[in-house]
């Protein structure tokens, strides 16, 4: 059984006066685990649409275990795209994504069926809904000097250069804390000044955050977890030999190549990954606790309600 029960929020619209267009994208969005990729397949089946998915690590060829890549039973019964696509040895970032997303939503648009975004990169999904600030390309030599610190060390520097960012900031994630000092270091202006310098969204949107109770979704990430061990997620990362750098940062990676590497034993491997899920599903929430012109909807149990997937379809089809 599962009770649905929407906010009393309403749905706000942000409109670019040149380059959205006429129709929302409907976007479902919620932390790992909460069930998105189960909702999206049902409301894009009621009302004739496609899937674009907004994952940061499911973009990558292979690794469908690790990445939990909607199975193939669920990518069988409505197209899914920016899954799987990407080589892993490739890096990609959000301005890579964000001109993908759109040629795909375009494409999907011209075939008169109905684009869903679904997933959990707050940061790709700002980029859709926001687009991205003008900031400096990368530097190669500035770049290669900061890849050599730890992520510590990282952190230390953006909290002198930029107290705000570094208050905000994924502090584990190395990539996010390299662009950061890079543009601190480039501009000789904070990152997070950038910030108010957006551009105006590029596409029209509307959007629901599907949750969980604390419990339900942290008991879904364990079990999830434990799921991929059984089906062979070790093996799926033994056969690979090498990695991106962006790609590397896919959750469960690198405790698993211990694993492999006989540093940690399979229970103490489990547990890690449980664990920074847990922590990846908090970040999730907090970002999206920002977006007050999405719905809340909060799921209970197994199944989906028809009439929470009536609703969801009659949005997107609007």
């Amino acid at each position: 059984m599962i009770r649905w029960l929407p906010s009393q929020l309403q749905v706000g619209c942000a409109v670019h006066p040149v380059t959205a267009p006429a129709t929302p994208l409907f976007i479902i969005a919620g932390p790992t685990a909460v069930g998105k990729s189960e909702v999206a397949v049902e409301v894009a089946e009621r009302c004739g649409g496609e899937i674009v998915s907004a994952d940061a690590f499911q973009v990558y060829e292979g690794l469908d275990i690790l990445t939990a890549k909607p199975d193939h039973a669920l990518r069988a019964r409505v197209p899914h795209h920016l899954i799987g696509e990407i080589p892993r040895t490739q890096n990609f970032d959000v301005a890579q994504y964000l001109k993908m997303a759109v040629q795909r939503i375009g494409d999907i648009r011209d075939r008169g069926r109905i684009p869903i975004v679904a997933g959990g990169a707050g940061f790709y999904l700002k980029a859709l809904t926001h687009g991205l600030p003008d900031l400096p390309f990368a530097d190669p030599a500035l770049r290669s000097r900061l890849e050599c610190q730890t992520a510590p060390e990282l952190a230390a520097q953006l909290a002198t250069l930029d107290p705000e960012c570094h208050a905000q900031i994924d502090q584990k994630n190395r990539r996010r804390l390299i662009r950061a000092l890079e543009v601190c270091m480039l501009t000789g202006r904070p990152f997070s000044s950038f910030r108010d310098r957006q551009r105006q969204p590029v596409i029209l949107s509307t959007g629901v955050i599907l949750n969980r109770s604390r419990e339900e979704l942290r008991a879904r990430i364990d079990h999830r977890t434990e799921a991929m061990f059984a089906a062979g997620v070790v093996e799926e990362v033994r056969q690979i030999d090498t990695m991106g750098q962006t790609a590397e940062g896919t959750l469960g990676w690198k405790e698993i190549r211990a694993h492999i590497d006989g540093s940690i034993s399979r229970e103490k491997c489990v547990g890690l990954i449980q664990n920074s899920t847990r922590q990846y599903a908090k970040r999730q929430l907090t970002w999206f606790r920002r977006r007050s012109d999405w719905e809340w909807i909060t799921l209970e149990g197994d199944g989906i309600p028809p009439g929470l997937v009536d609703d969801l379809a009659r949005r997107a089809g609007v």
